[in-house]
């Protein structure tokens, strides 16, 4: 490793000064998040039953990056109280608290908006002894908080920054379905684990998954996912499961790369510029293949809803292509105003034709209703015997990619229920170079999957 001039200790010390919000920022933040905690409290002392308002995350716990701007406010109910009644009066303390705010759902509803430039989070949660007598997801937060607090000093707040400066550098950053990476929680958890970001990013280097940690010894439980961080305040819970494996292994990656040449450059985004129309065509010869792409209007759900569905939908598409011999390349998904599946196929054009193979005549029952099935068929080559066997030659029923994506077999195949209604209402379909409608709107998605990185 390179602690020279220029090595991974001064890289590390630049980018740490570079993410670490300034004395300004700080005593901002403690300004709004105090008059926000306020608020709150306000609106609990005119509820008819008892709670209490804490500050969760990584502005609870001074592991924020330079320039972020949420507040995370968890109200805390009696942990017997009926959950009609906690999303009720946990709703109501968060449109006092944000009076323009709006209403999304994870587990149960909260109140979300913005207030004095802050992005604020409001959640009611149930206030239980502890993680392991939870009734929704959210009431672990708050003992997410208290495990942290207590391990958590400046220069282990300071490496957490620059670990999430690091990840988000390479799109690896966030536990949302959509990116399926670290949550802040987990890199915290992680630094402490290893007592620094250098510390941490040398033992990744020689990660070989799957990878356990349990911090607190726990030991009751085994997880089948790729990297294992079993949650301290909670047991049965792998605080990792939302990372793919391709996410860890990018880490890995980079990892490897700043341990080899330090360099601050790895620590910041590189977005493509977007790929013109006339940029994908020229992309699309240059690989000789045949892209399909499937283009429907977003459903109007939230993202933990939406990309699941996507995945679950290109998956199925991706294995109908397959089945059907066009030998799917790669695939992705895209979604904005509208949503994409793309499957790039290898193969765009088949012959009229394939082959069937049937049983052998020897097997009797089955060889003659194969025979029978299809002996009269004016559209089949055969039936003829090969190799002990009865063989047709059959009428393909689709000789291209587009030609399965326009039937009705499309609604065959695994798609999201939401994704299913949204091609209910239409869809189009682009192929090879007519994929380059889509530029407009995703010329940076399309620029990353023309020229991938790890």
């Amino acid at each position: 490793m390179n602690d020279g001039p220029g090595g991974i200790a001064a890289v590390v010390e630049a980018v740490r000064e570079r993410v670490t919000p300034d004395a300004a920022e700080r005593e901002r933040m403690r300004e709004v998040a105090d008059e926000l905690q306020s608020r709150a409290e306000r609106a609990v002392a005119d509820l008819p039953v008892d709670a209490d308002v804490v500050r969760v995350g990584s502005t609870a716990r001074g592991t924020w990056l330079a320039g972020d701007r949420d507040v995370d406010l968890f109200v805390r109910f009696p942990a017997d109280l009926p959950r009609t009644d906690l999303v009720r009066y946990g709703l109501a303390v968060g449109h006092e608290v944000l009076p323009d705010g709006h209403e999304e759902y994870a587990e149960h509803p909260y109140v979300k908006g913005e207030y004095r430039g802050f992005d604020v989070d409001c959640v009611p949660c149930h206030d239980v002894e502890s993680a392991a007598e939870i009734r929704s997801a959210v009431d672990r937060t708050p003992f997410h908080n208290a495990y942290l607090a207590e391990r958590l000093d400046e220069p282990l707040r300071a490496s957490v920054r620059v670990a999430k400066a690091f990840l988000k550098a390479h799109r690896a950053y966030g536990a949302n379905l959509r990116t399926r990476g670290f949550a802040g929680y987990l890199v915290e958890l992680l630094v402490v684990e290893h007592g620094g970001f250098t510390e941490l990013v040398e033992a990744a280097a020689d990660w070989s998954p799957p990878v356990r940690f349990d911090p607190a010894g726990h030991g009751t439980r085994e997880f089948d996912d790729p990297l294992v961080v079993v949650d301290p305040t909670d047991p049965g819970r792998n605080v990792a499961a939302a990372l793919s494996a391709t996410n860890l292994a990018r880490f890995q990656h980079y990892s490897r790369e700043l341990l080899a040449d330090p360099r601050a450059s790895l620590f910041e985004p590189r977005d493509p510029d977007p790929l013109s129309a006339a940029g994908v065509r020229e992309a699309v010869a240059d690989r000789a293949t045949t892209p399909v792409a499937v283009r429907f209007e977003a459903p109007d759900i939230v993202d933990d809803q939406l990309y699941p569905q996507l995945d679950r939908s290109l998956s199925g598409l991706r294995e109908e292509l397959d089945r059907r011999g066009f030998d799917p390349v790669r695939a992705t998904r895209f979604a904005d105003e509208t949503a994409v599946l793309l499957v790039e196929c290898a193969i765009g054009d088949r012959p009229r034709i394939e082959r069937h193979e049937g049983p052998p005549v020897g097997v009797r029952a089955h060889a003659e209703g194969f025979y029978a099935k299809y002996e009269d068929d004016p559209d089949v080559y055969g039936p003829f015997v090969e190799d002990g066997r009865y063989v047709v030659e059959r009428r393909r029923e689709f000789r291209t990619p587009v030609a399965l994506c326009e039937s009705g077999t499309l609604f065959d195949v695994s798609l999201g229920p939401h994704v299913s209604g949204a091609l209910e209402s239409g869809y189009e379909v682009h192929a090879g170079p007519g994929i380059s409608a889509l530029a407009d709107e995703f010329g940076v998605d399309l620029a990353r999957y023309f020229d991938p990185r790890p």
